[in-house]
């Protein structure tokens, strides 16, 4: 995959990541900037930041899930490596949502 292939990929992820709704909000994971670091390689590895919206939000886990599940429809993706930054059970999460 040529840089360009990974940038159209990257484009491809965010625009999914643009129906990934937080019910409390009602506000796209992206335009509320829970998505940071987004890496695209040009093998279709994806890698990136989710840093729910507080340290204690109630549905950082299904979130994280949601997010994850996206990506993983975009067509090209073959892996992600997700970091959960900014949530007091960060470090668990971190190593459910990589399973």
């Amino acid at each position: 995959m040529s840089n360009e292939k990974a940038e159209k990929l990257k484009d491809l992820i965010i625009v999914r990541l643009k129906l990934v709704i937080d019910p409390e909000t009602r506000a796209d994971v992206i335009r509320m900037r829970l998505i940071e670091d987004l890496e695209v390689s040009n093998d279709g590895r994806v890698k990136y930041t989710f840093r729910p919206s507080s340290p204690v939000c109630p549905i950082a886990v299904s979130l994280a899930q949601q997010i994850k599940q996206a990506v993983a429809q975009v067509p090209g993706v073959t892996s992600q490596d997700i970091k959960v930054e900014g949530y007091v059970g960060a470090a668990q999460l971190t190593m459910l949502i990589n399973k």
